[in-house]
């Protein structure tokens, strides 16, 4: 299945990535890049980028990067490190990469960076992967 149709197909009910602002920069079997700038009601009571921003920008690139196969795959495990704070007016890129895959669970790194290619966060992702199609062949 075309990687493009997938990911269209889940856009369309992902009103949340819609309201983060992620733009789609690449997808493919196993991988996914995207990008978003922080917004002012992104910021938490110390003036950074809230913790569960940056964790949702991540969580949506695992999402897209294990879906990819046409096989609907749900989180089993994930945790993040943040290792920078991010400001309003930032541009973060998003990348995840699949680093296992078997018939029934994924494994994901997923680096968050700002425009300075500083390292925000690092998440690490697990999936299932459920055996339903996404998109009915």
């Amino acid at each position: 299945m075309e990687p493009q149709k997938l990911l269209n197909a889940m856009l369309s009910q992902d009103k949340f990535s819609e309201w983060l602002g992620l733009q789609v920069i690449e997808v493919k079997e196993g991988y996914a890049k995207l990008q978003a700038k922080i917004r002012p009601e992104m910021l938490n009571g110390v003036g950074t980028v809230h913790g569960g921003v940056t964790f949702a920008m991540a969580d949506s690139a695992f999402a897209f990067s294990c879906n990819m196969y046409n096989n609907i795959s749900v989180a089993l495990d994930v945790h993040i490190s943040f290792t920078k704070a991010g400001k309003e007016g930032d541009v973060f890129t998003i990348e995840s990469q699949e680093v296992h895959s078997s018939k029934r669970t994924g494994v994901y790194d997923i680096k968050v960076t700002n425009q300075h290619d500083e390292l925000v966060a690092l998440f690490k992702g697990t999936c299932f992967r459920t055996g339903k199609q996404l998109i009915q062949e």
